[in-house]
């Protein structure tokens, strides 16, 4: 359950960075428009990233010599 409220304030506030980054309203629907668009970029380079980490990870040697 920790686990679940640490990632879901994570998202939250790289919401909230986006929309103070980018000076959005959102009450303008257009900058509703832009922040789906801006947070779900990130969202898709953060799940990419993580697949490189976790692919560089897994290659590692882990015994040792």
């Amino acid at each position: 359950m920790k686990i679940l409220m640490l990632v879901l304030i994570f998202f939250v506030l790289s919401a909230l960075f986006i929309v103070s980054e980018k000076k959005l309203s959102l009450g303008n629907s257009l900058d509703k428009e832009l922040f789906s668009k801006y947070y779900y970029s990130w969202m898709n380079k953060t799940f990419e990233n993580s697949k490189g980490v976790a692919g560089f990870v897994v290659k590692m040697d882990w015994l040792p010599d």
